[in-house]
């Protein structure tokens, strides 16, 4: 048998996979969103543009901005008790919004 690859893009058919009518390049601004140091953002995997994208284990993942490298940001989580960080591009992150307050 031949030996399965273990590329970047590996076992990640249902995740790389867009509905028929959201083919293709997502608009211009979403490649020029902007986020401060602090924000916090969630890792969507944009699979139309390969740049900048981090590996797809952390698809979904809730991080902090700490930084920017670039035109890319660098990115914190925790992962169990250690601190990791990633690096990507704007187009493979959504911004998460402030929780809603509850004053009554």
């Amino acid at each position: 048998m031949v030996k399965s690859s273990k590329g970047f893009r590996s076992r990640s058919r249902g995740t790389f996979t867009k509905e028929v009518r959201e083919r293709g390049l997502p608009p211009v601004s979403r490649f020029l969103r902007v986020f401060e140091v602090g924000d916090k953002v969630m890792v969507r995997i944009e699979p139309s543009d390969p740049h900048g994208q981090p590996h797809p284990r952390y698809q979904g993942r809730t991080c902090t901005v700490v930084g920017k490298s670039g035109r890319a940001y660098r990115i914190e989580f925790r992962d169990g008790g250690k601190r990791k960080e990633l690096i990507a591009t704007p187009i493979h992150l959504v911004p998460v919004p402030p929780p809603a307050r509850t004053d009554a």
